[in-house]
């Protein structure tokens, strides 16, 4: 029995969401696991320049943040 594909365009949504709260919430850590989740979303649509963006933005979070292995996550992707 094969798997349903996944619905691209409600995981765009609730990471839309979820960017929008922990934005304003102030958690920069989520906001950069938003944007690195975005990314290979993006990277499944064929949409390369926001599976270009997305991660550059993470990586620069992580850096900035200190986060070692998140980093290393975002710039392999």
């Amino acid at each position: 029995m094969q798997a349903d594909p996944p619905d691209l365009e409600s995981a765009e949504e609730h990471y839309g969401r979820a960017l929008a709260r922990a934005t304003e919430l102030g958690m920069r850590p989520v906001v950069a696991h938003c944007h690195l989740g975005l990314g290979k979303l993006y990277r499944r649509t064929g949409d390369q320049t926001k599976a270009q963006e997305h991660p550059t933005t993470a990586a620069t979070m992580y850096r900035e943040m200190d986060m070692g292995f998140w980093l290393a996550q975002a710039e392999g992707s």
